[in-house]
């Protein structure tokens, strides 16, 4: 297969398989779900589905958020992990938001960015799934199927965002990043990874990743 034919053949499947793609993280408006996203680091989204309707009851909004302590909501996100760092960059943020911009979150890369405890993969997630803005922001699962598909060289996420892009339709990336999560949590996952039910990998691979798994599953 050519390169163009590979990125039609993902596409294709992707659209088969989630012709209506959930976003996994549970928010009801943008503050939310930048809160949402920021716990999500190092962490999984099952365990932020399940602790942020505990921070969201004592607030949902900047303006109650910083009527806690950051030993509040410390206390409340400690299971997600990094809760020191995470507790204050969501204070912080709150107050920046009240003060600089009435309490509503940013449309602009530039400004999610500067917030505390938010990245470029951050400021991506908020600016595609909350204001529709094409973004592709690149997390574990697409940076190793990236590799595994043989569209990217792997060595660092910042890469395979480039190349991500590069190969695929503007129109496409809101929601293909999206597909592509879905598809590595259920067919490529990082352990347990059976190859023989992931088809994409199967299809296009990199030669070297399915003959190292071959490999190890010898007895």
């Amino acid at each position: 297969m050519t390169k163009q034919e590979k990125v039609n053949f993902v596409i294709n499947t992707l659209n088969t398989l989630y012709p209506e793609i959930p976003i996994p993280l549970e928010h009801k408006d943008p503050y939310t779900l930048l809160i949402a996203v920021l716990l999500s680091a190092q962490s999984t989204d099952v365990r932020v589905n399940q602790i942020t309707p505990l921070l969201f009851a004592r607030a949902n909004n900047p303006y109650d958020m910083v009527k806690l302590t950051v030993e509040d909501i410390k206390a409340i996100i400690k299971p997600v992990g990094l809760s020191p760092m995470k507790s204050k960059g969501i204070h912080g943020l709150s107050k920046i938001l009240i003060e600089k911009y009435d309490g509503k979150v940013p449309q602009s890369f530039e400004a999610l960015e500067a917030f505390p405890s938010v990245g470029h993969k951050t400021a991506s997630v908020v600016m595609s799934q909350a204001f529709g803005v094409p973004a592709f922001p690149v997390d574990t699962h697409i940076h190793r199927l990236m590799y595994r598909w043989n569209l990217s060289n792997g060595k660092n996420v910042v890469q395979t965002e480039k190349d991500a892009k590069r190969l695929f339709p503007k129109e496409l990336w809101n929601t293909l990043h999206l597909q592509i999560i879905w598809y590595g949590r259920q067919y490529s996952p990082a352990r347990g990874w059976n190859l023989d039910n992931d088809l994409i990998t199967k299809t296009i691979g990199r030669k070297s990743v399915i003959e190292q798994y071959y490999k190890l599953k010898k007895p």
